[in-house]
């Protein structure tokens, strides 16, 4: 599979050759001019890296990398610019750019810059990219790299048939998984989380066990343009 590059850049012949010598190099590309269209970008589409220039229209580079580090965490990035003092160095690395090229820089030497952290990525991480992914730690699910804006009752109850996917959970026992012991009221609040969560998921991830309860299906199908394909879902619809 291509690796998916995001390029920032404003300067017209930069962004034209660099942006050819990665595709040459085999790099699906996604150019943008200003920092808008980067984070508007990021939301998306799924990418493996982010090449930043600092100094670039309505939102700079240094933001668009925190607002990287805030919601794509794992993603690579490099910082290429014009601007070689240290303090902005600093700050670059401060939020966890993966590495800070000065202008003008051979597109050869970027290549082999952007093939250095590739090669020292995470082993599975790419793979964390794809499809539904849970980060217990943060309290947040995303979908192929985009955070899914889960509540957090909304979160565990996902949380709980993902870890489980083979085991049917009854109303209660999802309470009691979310709640602890200090819910009071009708079971049917699980019914209203899942409808919610079904709303939220691109993908149909939540199998009603008629009778029983839910469970966590893994081989889940898209989504229709109407709605949900799922017969089982349409009969629930209404709870």
């Amino acid at each position: 599979m291509k690796k998916r590059i995001l390029f920032l850049e404003d300067e017209p012949v930069i962004l034209e050759v660099l942006a050819e010598y990665m595709k040459m190099q085999g790099y699906d590309v996604l150019t943008v001019i200003n920092g808008e269209e980067a984070i508007a970008a990021l939301h998306g589409h799924v990418f493996d890296m982010a090449v930043l220039d600092i100094m670039v229209p309505k939102i700079n580079g240094l933001e668009v990398l925190n607002h990287i580090r805030n919601y794509f965490p794992d993603m690579a990035v490099i910082m290429l610019t014009a601007l070689g003092d240290e303090q902005t160095q600093v700050k670059a690395f401060n939020a966890y750019a993966d590495d800070y090229i000065i202008k003008p820089v051979s597109p050869i030497i970027l290549l082999k810059r952007m093939e250095t952290i590739f090669r020292r990525l995470k082993p599975g991480q790419e793979e964390r990219k794809q499809g539904l992914f849970m980060e217990k730690e943060a309290y947040q699910a995303y979908y192929n790299g985009v955070p899914l804006g889960l509540t957090l009752s909304e979160f565990l109850l996902l949380q709980t048939l993902y870890e489980e996917p083979r085991r049917v959970f009854t109303r209660e026992q999802l309470i009691l998984r979310i709640y602890n012991e200090d819910y009071i009221g009708n079971d049917r609040i699980i019914d209203a989380h899942v409808k919610n969560l079904r709303k939220k998921l691109p993908e149909n991830y939540i199998k009603t066990v008629i009778g029983v309860g839910y469970q966590f299906q893994e081989k889940a199908g898209r989504k229709s343009a109407g709605g949900y394909g799922d017969e089982t879902f349409k009969k629930d619809i209404s709870l």
